[in-house]
């Protein structure tokens, strides 16, 4: 063993040790801090549903809004140069309390009425899921061969940092923003967690908008992202266990988890490419077929949504095992895409919306803490990647262009705030701020990648490399992401 690879071994080994200690000695420093009294304001409002209310026009209406303000906020970014799904992100916000709710709130409440909200998010979970699906079968893990060994050393390194900072900075959050019916250690543990999200799907959006999804600097981020945030999930049903008093529980999700994951890789995607091989011949895609292919994604959501470790890494896993330039990858793909991405995915985004409320963020303290939290989170996330990226041998630019593509938290952010709040974990203030610490971490990713890669040597060179310049005549690419 060479003594690079050696000194490699011993700091991804000692990195979790050292974690743990740092968490242990914010936790003893945690116990004697006072949070307020319990008393949250709620941004659910009186109970609804009482009356009778036709829900139907109601969702088609939201939906209509939804659909027209992601569209002209997503053309807009694209001619900024922007992801046009981070347009669609903030649409989502303007479409709730912090712009729309008190501009108009009765066009709000027209338009989202609280009966509808849960018609409405599960319209948004279907579309994550099948959109996780989605960027499982663009991924090619045949261009990172090789790079085994980084992809797992970086995904951690990415995950482990900017979770001792997180978990620390819990320390200042916790008695000024939570309350005294929330421990500590769950706090401390969410705040972790919340930082190490890398939003998956947002960095596939902005690689594929560059066209460098195929290349071997945007696939390695792409696995580092997916196993990033596979450990992120796995701390993630930790927390839930914590919170709900079942530790047990959750190191069994774990567990199986990692069965599921064997059993995926050494059963299922053997079988996968003998059927994919034999549909190469196939006249056309059938019905039938489309059919099986949304039984397999169903079952496989199903299952890592019973284990723990929610359905879109069941349907992200099984995209992933079906070959990317296989002919059931291009027409699935095809087929779904435009109604994913157009769609349900925007559902997601209102919902998030509907409850965030920036208005709570008042007060030169409170933005401070936003900037706080937007310093800790970029320095852990590209701190842990660049150091991890040089340690395996990438350069300065390839590293610091990779450190920057995992700092983008998007969508994934999203959803575990989502849970937190669900749990009680985060209060609506600090809920809202963590949203915007995840639309400024990730409006910052494109203009910085952009500056970057023309000298990497992995994801193009000064000649090759070219940022898309949308074109008000060229129609937009067909992508899933």
């Amino acid at each position: 063993m060479s003594r690079a690879l050696l000194r490699s071994a011993v700091l991804y080994l000692a990195m979790f040790p050292l974690t743990g200690a740092i968490f242990w000695v914010v936790c003893r420093q945690g116990d004697a801090l006072r949070a307020p009294a319990p008393g949250l304001p709620s941004l659910a409002g009186p109970a609804a549903g009482r009356e009778h209310v036709d829900i139907l026009p109601h969702l088609l209406l939201g939906m209509l809004t939804i659909l027209l303000a992601a569209r002209l906020l997503g053309w807009a970014f694209a001619r900024l140069r922007q992801p046009p799904v981070m347009g669609e992100v903030l649409a989502g916000i303007l479409l709730g309390p912090s712009v729309l709710g008190w501009v108009w709130p009765g066009g709000e409440a027209l338009s989202f009425p609280p009966v509808v909200e849960p018609y409405l998010a599960a319209i948004a979970q279907v579309g994550v899921v099948l959109y996780m699906f989605l960027i499982g079968l663009e991924l090619n893990p045949a261009l990172i061969r090789g790079r085994a060994r980084a992809t797992v050393a970086i995904s951690h390194a990415s995950i482990v940092v900017p979770f001792a900072l997180g978990s620390s900075i819990a320390l200042f959050t916790y008695p000024r923003l939570s309350s005294s019916d929330v421990p500590f250690t769950s706090f401390a543990l969410f705040s972790g967690v919340a930082l190490s999200v890398t939003a998956f799907p947002v960095l596939a959006r902005i690689l594929s908008d560059r066209q460098l999804q195929a290349s071997r600097l945007g696939v390695i981020a792409l696995a580092c992202a997916a196993a990033a945030d596979v450990t992120a999930w796995c701390l993630l049903a930790l927390v839930v266990g914590v919170v709900h008093a079942a530790v047990g529980q959750a190191v069994l999700t774990i567990i199986l988890a990692m069965v599921y994951l064997a059993i995926m890789l050494l059963i299922c995607r053997p079988l996968v490419h003998r059927l994919v091989a034999r549909f190469e011949h196939a006249q056309a895609m059938t019905q039938a077929m489309m059919g099986a292919v949304f039984v397999a994604l169903l079952a496989s959501s199903l299952v890592t949504e019973l284990i723990g470790i929610h359905a879109l890494f069941g349907a992200f896993l099984l995209g992933a095992i079906v070959p990317p330039e296989s002919r059931l990858a291009r027409e699935v793909g095809s087929r779904l895409e435009d109604l994913v991405a157009v769609l349900l995915l925007p559902a997601f985004f209102a919902v998030t919306g509907l409850r965030t409320e920036i208005g709570l963020v008042s007060g030169g303290t409170a933005w401070l803490t936003v900037g706080l939290l937007v310093v800790v989170a970029s320095l852990g996330k590209f701190g842990g990647t660049y150091v991890a990226g040089r340690l395996t041998g990438l350069g300065v630019y390839d590293a610091s262009a990779l450190g920057i593509m995992m700092n983008t938290r998007g969508l994934m952010e999203l959803i575990v705030l989502n849970i937190g709040l669900d749990l009680r974990i985060l209060s609506p203030t600090l809920f809202s701020m963590f949203v915007l610490m995840a639309l400024a971490t990730t409006f910052l990713t494109t203009p910085i990648i952009d500056a970057l890669m023309p000298r990497t040597t992995l994801g193009g060179t000064r000649t090759a490399y070219h940022p898309r310049r949308p074109d008000p005549a060229e129609p937009e690419p067909r992508s899933p992401a």
